[in-house]
């Protein structure tokens, strides 16, 4: 366990290197996300203690973590075209550590991303409730790694076919979003398109995120929060930890 908690440790610092050197490319990541805050947010129906602010701002969050660990199987595609990734397979690096540390750092500039986008809004009569804030990152942390992780099996899988994977990856992305109720409330939709929305674990993500960013702790809303971001983070390592034993 020891050499697997240290090679998790050295895979990670080596995924966090491109980012501690450019920093500015989490600020460029974060253009569409406020985007969508500056376009939508004076769409949004006047209601009082800018409450549709307060419900808005945590998709938005949520949608950030989403998009940003969905991609992240890119960076792996193009190790994989320069040969960076079997040098690494040959290397005395356990192959679970190689999944599982590049998924933990999806959580660093997750984290960078929502401090950005709570320091854009909260001078725009958004109610901050750091304890709040805090949880939910938590929720959004386990996420991201299973993401992450989902993300990297995906582009192992489509070694040599770029367009296999950023075809699955964007087909998956937006209904996921919607489906969610990330933009648009989903009460009230078709019984179908509930169902659906039952279905997706990021759902109970987005709606502990709101919760929380409201300063309240339902029990049975955030801990369902966590339940479907645990299941993500499960399936999400079981399935790229298999892939990461079977790339060659």
């Amino acid at each position: 366990m020891s050499t697997f908690v240290a090679d998790t440790w050295n895979v990670m610092n080596r995924e966090l290197k491109p980012v501690w050197r450019e920093p500015m490319a989490v600020v460029f990541a974060m253009i569409q996300p406020l985007v969508f805050l500056g376009l939508f947010a004076p769409l949004l129906p006047e209601m009082a203690d800018g409450a549709a602010l307060q419900w808005f701002v945590p998709g938005i969050v949520a949608m950030t973590a989403l998009m940003g660990a969905s991609f992240t199987g890119a960076n792996l595609m193009e190790e994989m075209q320069s040969g960076s990734h079997e040098r690494q397979l040959v290397s005395p690096l356990g192959r679970p550590a190689l999944l599982v540390g590049r998924a933990l750092k999806e959580v660093v500039p997750m984290l960078m991303q929502v401090a950005i986008i709570v320091a854009v809004v909260t001078p725009f009569s958004f109610d901050l409730h750091l304890g709040g804030v805090l949880v939910a990152t938590l929720v959004l942390s386990i996420f991201s790694v299973g993401v992450g992780a989902l993300s990297f099996a995906l582009a192992l899988a489509s070694k040599g076919q770029d367009w296999m994977f950023w075809t699955i990856q964007q087909t998956l992305l937006f209904p996921t979003l919607l489906t969610a109720g990330v933009l648009l409330p989903v009460d009230g939709a078709p019984r179908w398109l509930e169902v659906i929305s039952m279905l997706n674990p990021m759902t109970y993500v987005v709606d502990a995120t709101r919760a929380l960013f409201a300063g309240t702790f339902p029990a049975d809303v955030v801990l369902q929060g966590f339940l479907g971001a645990g299941v993500v983070a499960a399936l999400g390592l079981v399935v790229g930890v298999r892939a990461m034993r079977r790339s060659s």
